[in-house]
C-alpha cells in the first residue's frame, strides 16, 4: 500500500491528476477541511481541478512519513483569490480495497490555513464552523463550474 501512496503523491508533485485517479478506486470516499466529503468520481475531478489551476504558477508538493494507510503533505503555493503565500501542512489517512485507495482522509489547521491564505479576516473567523460551512460551499460551487466546463 506504501507504493499507492507514494505513487500517488509523485503524480500530485507533476501536478498529473490521471495518475493520481489511478490510485483511488472508484467507490473513493474523500475528506478534508476545505471540501468536506466527496466521493467517487467527484473525488477525482477535485485533484483534477486543483492540478489544473496550479500548472505553470509557483506550487511545490511533498511527502514523508509513508506507512501503510497514513501519511504527511505539505503544499506550498500562492492562493488565487488573494496572492497570498502559503505553506498547509497536512495528516493523511487511507484505507484500501482492491489494492486502491478507497478512503483518503486530509486533516490540516484551517484556522491557520484562513490566516495565510486570507490574512485578517481568515484570522479572526478560520477558526469558526461558520466559516468552515461557507468554504465547502465555495469549493464545492468552484468544483460544480468545473465539472460543468469540462463535461
Amino acid at each position: 500500500m506504501e507504493q499507492v501512496i507514494k505513487q500517488f503523491y509523485e503524480a500530485f508533485k507533476n501536478l498529473d491528476a490521471e495518475k493520481m485517479a489511478e490510485c483511488y478506486h472508484n467507490e473513493i470516499v474523500f475528506e478534508d477541511p476545505a471540501f468536506g466529503i466527496l466521493k467517487g468520481a467527484k473525488a477525482k475531478t477535485m485533484w483534477k481541478m486543483l492540478c489544473e489551476s496550479q500548472k505553470g504558477k509557483d506550487f511545490v508538493v511533498t511527502y514523508s512519513n509513508i506507512n501503510s494507510n497514513s501519511a504527511n503533505w505539505e503544499a506550498r503555493y500562492f492562493f488565487s483569490q488573494t496572492g497570498r503565500k502559503v505553506h498547509n501542512v497536512i495528516s493523511a489517512r487511507f484505507e484500501f480495497k482492491d489494492g486502491l485507495i478507497i478512503k483518503h482522509t486530509d486533516d490540516f489547521d484551517l484556522h491557520k490555513w484562513a490566516k495565510q491564505a486570507l490574512g485578517f479576516k481568515g484570522a479572526l473567523l478560520g477558526g469558526t464552523s461558520f466559516f468552515k460551512k461557507k468554504l465547502n460551499k465555495q469549493t464545492n460551487n468552484l468544483l460544480l463550474k468545473f465539472e460543468a466546463k469540462n463535461a
